[in-house]
């Protein structure tokens, strides 16, 4: 590929990180800051509301927003059940603060990968120079969420709380989240440094990945051999960190005389809700599917699933991690790249770029900043979610010629704000991450949160996360290149 973007970059990167995020996931420890921080909000409503939306967006910050969607949003569709809480307004918090803070780090977004590669910007520069729209973004998403769903019906003042959670008792392996906490940081320390001697990232995070398979191996191994690892055939306590997760939240959240109940159906717990093959519980269904039950025969079928079964007894992370590993990413992120490689072949790059040129009057700053930025927004939603269109915006800019290097950096940041801001936008497509999302609410019985509410929803957000975070670029850049 051309313009110093190297796909293969960019998948084993996230192939490795999303390991390392994943397998840190399993251990509990999100659900346990998720419990920690539903003590510190106790009963108010709205305090919980900011308590969370900070929380998810710190996570985010580190871990991307992939690991948030699939533990944070099963842990909300729970909380607010046993709450008695309507969700909408917590499930699109949640979605819009994890995808606004993975513009943050390169590694954060595929698409940061991108446009640090296709703009050849340092990795620790991107981080600087984003930190800034990344917090105007933030805290004007908030305020737009906030007044939105600021009616009772949405966020009541006070929630029926009697008791805290207890953040130990998800805390499924506490040694595990220790070392993969130590090894993601590390690794994320390691990859900022080494980009000031243009090292590929690949080569950093592959080994770190490859430590912790290694560890998880060992470590799995050990539990299994000492014992300290339970098959679900010889034990019935429930193994599915959900079903932990679900039995605190009801313990905590009844009442004195009972199970809390209000009137009306959606308005009771009902823990009909988990859905046993849910990509975010650690619980892994081993039931062939239809069709692997026309290609296997019954035996064939009960070979399979005990060998399965033996193998998620043995080494429940890796049963669990290797589902969940965004491998659909790979043919979808090459299928992104030709296309757009088919374009530039056609002539079509060189085409919208003079038209770029003459929109932005020869390539002035701030023309430039607001022009990609609103185009980045819009693309998301029609070029193949943000990936595609972060793709296609950085070649058409870099193929003007003679264009100014303080608006090509301007234009670089504008673009990283729009691609992950962009996600929070009128269609799930918009992200893998929004239709991941998505996939999520649909298993866990959250059916009212369709296309129509969730572009209605999205649009206050994403209309003042566009203007104050792009004005932030705009400022930050006539400081910065002042003319």
């Amino acid at each position: 590929m051309t313009d110093d973007i190297k796909p293969y970059n960019i998948l084993i990167l996230f192939i490795t990180l999303a390991y390392m995020a994943i397998t840190l996931d399993i251990t509990g420890i999100l659900q346990a800051a998720a419990f920690w921080v539903s003590n510190k909000g106790g009963s108010n409503t709205r305090k919980l509301f900011f308590y969370f939306y900070v929380m998810l967006t710190l996570i985010s910050m580190l871990l991307g927003n992939d690991p948030v969607i699939l533990s944070g949003t099963a842990f909300l569709v729970y909380y607010t059940a046993a709450a008695q809480l309507e969700p909408l307004a917590w499930l699109m918090s949640e979605f819009a603060a994890a995808n606004t803070s993975s513009m943050v780090l390169f590694v954060g977004n595929p698409t940061n990968v991108v446009i640090c590669e296709g703009f050849l910007l340092n990795n620790a520069a991107f981080t600087a120079y984003t930190i800034l729209p990344f917090l105007a973004c933030s805290v004007s998403c908030f305020v737009a969420l906030f007044t939105q769903f600021r009616a009772e019906k949405h966020l009541p003042r006070k929630i029926p709380h009697n008791s805290d959670l207890d953040p130990l008792k998800v805390l499924r392996d506490p040694i595990g989240a220790l070392v993969g906490s130590f090894i993601l940081g590390s690794c994320l320390v390691v990859i900022i440094i080494v980009s000031f001697f243009k090292v590929d990232v690949w080569k950093i995070s592959l080994p770190f990945a490859g430590a912790k398979f290694i560890f998880d191996l060992v470590w799995d191994h050990y539990r299994f051999s000492t014992g300290k690892l339970h098959s679900k055939d010889q034990s019935n306590e429930p193994e599915d960190a959900d079903d932990v997760m679900v039995s605190q939240l009801r313990r905590a959240m009844s009442q004195d005389n009972g199970e809390a109940h209000v009137a009306g159906p959606s308005r009771t717990f009902n823990t009909d809700i988990i859905a046993t093959d849910d990509k975010s519980s650690t619980h892994i269904r081993t039931s062939p599917t239809p069709a692997t039950k026309n290609a296997l025969s019954l035996p064939q079928q009960k070979y399979m699933k005990e060998k399965w079964t033996a193998f998620e007894d043995h080494f429940p992370t890796l049963a669990t991690a290797l589902p969940r590993l965004p491998f659909a990413l790979i043919p979808f992120a090459f299928s992104q790249f030709i296309l757009i490689e088919g374009l530039s072949h056609q002539g079509w790059i060189e085409v919208f770029a003079g038209w770029l040129d003459k929109a932005t009057h020869g390539g002035q700053m701030h023309p430039t900043i607001w022009l990609i930025g609103v185009l980045g927004v819009l693309l998301c939603n029609l070029a193949g979610t943000n990936i595609g269109a972060t793709i296609l915006l950085t070649k058409i800019v870099r193929a003007v010629p003679n264009f100014p290097k303080d608006s090509m950096r301007a234009a670089a940041i504008a673009l990283a704000i729009a691609s992950n801001i962009g996600a929070v936008s009128f269609v799930f497509s918009a992200s893998l991450a929004g239709l991941l999302w998505h996939n999520i609410l649909q298993q866990k019985g959250i059916k009212h949160i369709g296309q129509w509410t969730f572009a209605f929803w999205n649009l206050l957000p994403l209309a003042t996360m566009t203007s104050f975070g792009l004005a932030v670029v705009s400022a930050e850049m006539a400081v910065l290149y002042p003319r």
